[in-house]
């Protein structure tokens, strides 16, 4: 069987977002304007995923969760829980580094309206499992999101309706990872209360415990 590949920095298979990408790059030239690459420890036991690249976050920077308002929460999260050396992401030139974890997204590219279409989820899920299918078997992957949350499930072929998505909802996979559900944490979702900091980060609690239950 051919591996598939884990990233493709110059991927233009789903037309309309590699259409968008070019327009959003002629207005604004020093973006990134690019499929995203994960960004953290390449041998890291936690995967966080998101959906895909903010206009002005990760489209910008080139760094998964970096420049927009999601990112603040996620990455004071981390610091706070010992995942990052630092609590802020500022661009990908900076010294920030992830410990034990690793940030993608469900998407790799930008799409109009942070919606993208499920065929072009569908396309770019190859690339997400091929990410997923390197972990170590006692790694933990976070689903930001129930559209993450099915991304993953059809990364590994499996069936939606026996993985329910809900908040600090957790799941042992076939392979013996553990997937870990959390509203995402965006402005919305925030501003709302439908995610609270203490919500969030009773999430990352749940995973400590499971990285200490787990270990040798």
């Amino acid at each position: 069987m051919t591996a598939k590949p884990v990233f493709d920095s110059g991927c233009r298979q789903c037309p309309r977002l590699a259409s968008f990408l070019d327009e959003v790059k002629a207005k604004h030239p020093t973006y990134f304007c690019k499929p995203v690459p994960a960004f953290g420890d390449a041998d890291a036991r936690l995967i966080i995923v998101g959906l895909a690249p903010g206009m002005h976050g990760a489209n910008k920077t080139g760094r998964p969760f970096t420049g927009d308002y999601a990112g603040i929460l996620l990455y004071e999260t981390l610091y706070a829980h010992g995942f990052a050396s630092k609590p802020q992401s500022l661009s990908a030139d900076d010294d920030l580094s992830l410990i034990n974890c690793r940030i993608t997204n469900a998407v790799k590219c930008l799409p109009p309206d942070n919606k993208p279409l499920p065929v072009e989820m569908a396309t770019c899920n190859q690339f997400l499992a091929a990410e997923l299918q390197q972990l170590a078997t006692d790694s933990i992957v976070l689903a930001l999101g129930n559209i993450a949350h099915l991304a993953v499930l059809k990364a590994f072929s499996l069936k939606i309706k026996d993985y329910k998505f809900g908040h600090a909802a957790r799941h042992t996979l076939p392979n013996g990872l553990i997937l870990v559900d959390s509203y995402h944490c965006s402005r919305y979702n925030t501003q709302t209360k439908r995610l609270t900091e203490t919500m969030f980060h009773q999430v990352f609690a749940m995973i400590k415990a499971e990285f200490l239950t787990s270990s040798p």
